[in-house]
Parts: C-alpha cells; structure tokens; sequence
C-alpha cells in the first residue's frame, strides 16, 4: 500500500471514532524494522562487524602496553629485592635502571604488529635465592619468551658486590647479555633474594 493511502487511512479511522480508536502501530513498526535492517545490512557484513568489533575490543595500542608493563616490571622487580635489598637500591634503581628497562620494552613491542600487542604478558614471579629472574614477557598464543629481565651479582676481584642488570632478546636466541646498569652494593655479600 502507498504511503499516501496509508496515512489517510489512519487520519480517517481518527476523525470517524473521534480519536477513542486508533489504528495498531504494528504496521509502522514492521515498516521501520525492515528498513532499519536493510541499513544494517547495507553498511555492515554481520560477520565482518563482529570480527571488527572483538578485534578492537582485544587490541591494544604501544603507549598502553608500555604503561602496563612499567607498572607490573617494577612491581616484579621490587618483589625480587625483598625487604633487605629493596631499601638500599631502590632510588638508584628507579633513576637508573628503570629507564632502561622501559625503553629495551619499548623497542622490543615496537617490532609487534599492533593486533597481536594484547598477546603479550609478563611473567608473576621473579625467582628467589641466588637466581637471575626479575620478569620476563611472554606471547601468550605460544607461551615464548620474549625478553627476558635479570639481574646478577657481581664481584670483580679485590672490589665490593654489584648487581648488573641486563636482558636477552629471542631475536637473538637469548645469548647477548644487553646490559641496563650495574649498582654498588657493598664489600659485604648481598642476602638472597626476597629474603625477609
């Protein structure tokens, strides 16, 4: 039915029940879904949409991984020193090292496609005693390391102890020690690490 005749119709059954019988909507609202849907289906493949849609949603940009990284690698990092450690190291580590870390970060996730960025974590526990594990990131999708972040202690003859930190890449098969910085501990042995 013409739209014309369809709004006559509608003015007429108004105006001959004086406004007390009015005509369904049903007509109307069918008219307007199926138009609404054609737009739809116009503008937007079903599939296609939902693909877009949940890849924006598991995507995220260099700036925000970055962030979420510095947050958790120096959580990770201070957990490692222990309350013995951390107090002594902690100023010189944040000025110091902590840079550094960032930027080995940064240019790592750079050579990341931005849709596979939300794939990367960071490992939860740096290792205790005498072992060299701060953190590492990993790609979730394959469980690899990434980089990896340690610190080791060092004691060059007739000199006091050293904490060197330093991480190894997989672009390199983890061999090259990438140095981050070194801080002077003391003639004393450091305790182990996390110890209480």
């Amino acid at each position: 039915m013409k739209k014309w005749a369809k709004k006559s119709l509608v003015v007429l059954v108004s105006i001959l029940s004086f406004g007390i019988v009015t005509p369904s909507h049903a007509i109307w609202n069918q008219k307007h879904e199926q138009a609404d849907q054609q737009n739809y289906n116009r503008y937007f493949n079903n599939d296609q949409y939902s693909a877009i849609q949940t890849a924006k949603e598991n995507t995220l940009d260099h700036r925000e991984l970055l962030d979420k990284m510095m947050t958790a690698a120096e959580k990770q990092s201070y957990d490692k020193f222990g309350p013995k450690i951390k107090p002594v190291i902690e100023d010189e580590f944040r000025e110091m090292i902590l840079p550094n870390i960032q930027k080995a970060i940064n240019q790592t996730i750079k050579q990341y496609p931005t849709e596979k960025l939300a794939s990367l974590e960071i490992t939860e526990h740096p290792s205790g005693g005498n072992g060299e594990k701060i953190f590492h990131i990993y790609d979730r999708e394959n469980g690899n390391d990434v980089i990896r972040f340690h610190v080791r202690r060092d004691h060059p003859p007739l000199d006091g102890y050293y904490f060197n930190f330093h991480y190894h890449t997989k672009f390199d098969q983890y061999q090259a020690h990438n140095h981050l910085g070194s801080i002077y501990w003391d003639k004393n042995t450091p305790p182990k690490w996390m110890s209480v």
